[in-house]
């Protein structure tokens, strides 16, 4: 019997295994490439999707070469049959990003979503899940280095903190949001792995993952939801386009490609938005019972019939009662269906109606007479008059314009200073002139579903969902009335005038009032002397909510420096730019064009948000506005009270401050001229 060169030295094994893996994805691949369809397909629309699907699996096998194939390993201890029927005594699974088979089909990694893989982020010393030996392995960009393990089963041994999941989480980051698959811990997993058919809530501060989470249970879904999820859809719903942007390669890393990315203003995008509402119009706006003040005034353009209809179909002359045809809109207005479609039915009802006396006087209509007489020219001139088309954009319009018409609709909804406080102060000519905001087009999509269905999917990820109005939460909400969602935010971090005050309020707007809420507390990103200081100002944006406990070893750096002017700044992001990884320089909006000029004088190159860094600029300019889902190995954060001073309310203000001190995942230096906000203390 022959002996590897292997058998000795555990870490060249498990690189050889690297090397067999990156082999075998390899020529998955290239047999999908490889593959000849002109004899299968019936059609060119058929070759079409099938060239479309087997483009997507090509681009699902593709070989990261600086992402780890697999970052662990799992020994399990009992055979099949046994208690634990998924291993096998002897046998050992490699965990990794996808599945990767060789020749035979025998698996080399077997997917981290996997039933047979969640022993590795589940079992315990006090429950190891039948696993005897868990192994991490650590890596240098695609290059594995080093190797960890647990004898989980292993009575002699106790428990300890793994030092490659810790080197992991600390690792520099350069470039877009990575995934968190290696290091996901037993109360995200739970998250990650709950079923689809409900909603689920994770309120979770700083650092604790929540985004993460979020992105890996809709990869997870997907895994185990596949087939229903490609007919129904999936979406990914974030704050702005830079924070999609900074997320948008985690689920790709994932080998997962079909999943939408788009923010709320994308979802109703019925106009073109070029103005902007002050904070008391965006209130009132945003408060769910501008629905019910649509909703009135949809139906109001429904007329009770006066008049009978008289069809006249040959020599013969058919006449519907208008007693018979108020009868027929009070059905339909009581069943509660949408405008439209009780619009579409009335002409069928109406027709019906004419079909009955034809059979009465012995003539045997079929469906084809019906459909007819539903396109008679009488009974459409009727239908127009008891219930004409209504347009959304128009609606909103007449009301945020006409008083009068407001009025008679918001009459014991809204007082009469809100509704002062809505109307546009002067007339708009039409849809197209009017200089709509952001929660206009909310409204005019609340109105749109009035009217007709918004299409449902199967899964909806909302992310930063603290920010947003409960007619926004209604606007997320038709987009999954058939599937479910998981809402992902920190109620600590709510900027906005009409921010959300609890969970169990977001998900009643949400139409999910039976979603569960589940909270994260372990801080995986921010150091602990960071996140210590931050929490400070809890007590005063979010009472009662617990603070994130950092589960970091490495406290981080933290300095509190006074300064005198922006040259001191610069200096800062400076030392800060000597160390490995990417650096922020966050800052309250209205100071971010002076301290551009002085990184630019000062020869410091910089980017936007959104934008990627790059080994050569690795700093990122970022108004306080915008810093909210964002994080970076190092930050400077310049003016504290200027943070707060930028916002409309000092509750506010604290709130973005808190946001701005929480994204340093290694070290944070705070600039100062103005005395620090006294709630920092």
């Amino acid at each position: 019997m022959s002996t590897s060169v292997h058998d000795d030295d555990p870490l060249a094994r498990e690189r050889a295994h690297l090397v067999s893996s990156r082999s075998a994805l390899r020529a998955m691949r290239e047999d999908v490439q490889s593959l000849d369809i002109s004899d299968v397909t019936a059609n060119w629309v058929n070759a079409q999707i099938l060239e479309r699907q087997i483009e997507d699996r090509i681009k699902a096998l593709a070989d990261l070469s600086d992402t780890p194939l697999f970052f662990g390993r799992l020994d399990y201890l009992h055979a099949p049959g046994a208690e634990q029927a998924e291993g096998a005594e002897g046998e050992r699974f490699y965990i990794g990003r996808r599945h990767v088979h060789d020749g035979g089909g025998d698996p080399m990694v077997i997917d981290w979503r996997a039933p047979v893989s969640q022993p590795f982020y589940r079992a315990s010393k006090k429950d190891p899940m039948d696993v005897g030996l868990r192994r991490r392995f650590g890596y240098t960009g695609g290059d594995l280095t080093a190797y960890e393990d647990e004898h989980l089963s292993d009575p002699r041994e106790s428990a300890r903190a793994s030092k490659l999941l810790q080197r992991e989480i600390e690792r520099p980051r350069v470039g877009p949001m990575r995934d968190i698959v290696a290091t996901i811990q037993p109360e995200q997993d739970e998250i990650v792995r709950s079923g689809l058919g409900g909603t689920v809530c994770v309120q979770g501060g700083p650092g604790t993952g929540k985004t993460a989470v979020g992105l890996h249970r809709v990869a997870y879904l997907l895994y185990a939801h596949r087939e229903r999820l490609a007919r129904t859809g999936t979406l990914v719903i974030g704050p702005n386009r830079s924070f999609l942007h900074y997320i948008e390669q985690v689920l790709p890393a994932l080998g997962e490609l079909a999943v939408r990315q788009a923010t709320v203003d994308d979802l109703v995008a019925h106009v073109e938005v070029r103005g902007t509402d002050d904070a008391a119009a965006a209130v009132v706006k945003g408060d769910a019972r501008m629905a019910e003040v649509l909703r009135r005034a949809v139906y109001s353009h429904v007329a009770l019939p006066t008049e009978p209809v008289v069809v006249v179909r040959g020599s013969r002359r058919w006449r519907v009662p208008a007693y018979e045809l108020e009868e027929m809109v009070r059905e339909l207005l009581d069943r509660d269906i949408r405008y439209g479609a009780a619009r579409e039915a009335l002409p069928q009802r109406i027709a019906h109606a004419v079909l009955v006396q034809m059979e009465r006087s012995g003539e045997a209509p079929d469906d084809r007479v019906q459909d007819a007489v539903a396109r008679n020219v009488a009974v459409k001139a009727a239908v127009k008059e008891i219930w004409p088309p209504v347009d959304p954009a128009k609606l909103v319009l007449r009301l945020l314009t006409d008083a009068d018409f407001l009025a008679v609709h918001a009459e014991g909804v809204l007082d009469e200073d809100e509704r002062k406080t809505i109307l546009w102060a002067k007339p708009v000519r039409s849809v197209k002139s009017a200089k709509w905001s952001a929660a206009d087009a909310v409204l005019i999509d609340e109105a749109t579903d009035i009217v007709a269905r918004t299409h449902s999917l199967g899964h909806v990820v909302l992310d930063e969902a603290q920010d947003l109005s409960p007619m926004q939460y209604r606007a997320v909400g038709r987009r999954c009335t058939t599937g479910s969602a998981t809402v992902l935010g920190d109620l600590a971090q709510g900027t906005t005038p009409w921010a959300t005050r609890s969970w169990a309020e977001a998900l009643a707007h949400l139409g999910k009032s039976d979603g569960v809420i589940e909270e994260l507390t372990a801080g995986f990103r921010v150091p602990t002397d960071v996140i210590s200081y931050a929490s400070r100002l809890l007590p005063h944006i979010a009472p009662g909510l617990t603070p994130v406990a950092s589960v970091r070893e490495n406290p981080g750096f933290f300095d509190l420096r006074p300064v005198t002017g922006t040259a001191e700044v610069v200096a800062a992001c400076e030392e800060l730019l000597s160390n490995e990884g990417s650096t922020g320089l966050i800052a309250a909006d209205a100071r971010v064009p002076a301290l551009a000029e002085a990184l630019t004088a000062a020869g410091i190159p910089y980017l936007a948000p959104g934008e990627e860094t790059t080994a050569e600029t690795r700093l990122t300019l970022v108004p306080a506005s915008l810093a909210k889902g964002l994080e970076y190995d190092y930050v400077a954060l310049d003016e504290p009270r200027a943070v707060v001073d930028g916002e409309p309310d000092e509750r506010t203000g604290l709130r973005r401050l808190y946001v701005a001190l929480t994204r340093a995942v290694s070290g944070l230096i705070v600039t100062h001229t103005a005395p620090l906000p006294p709630q920092l203390g």
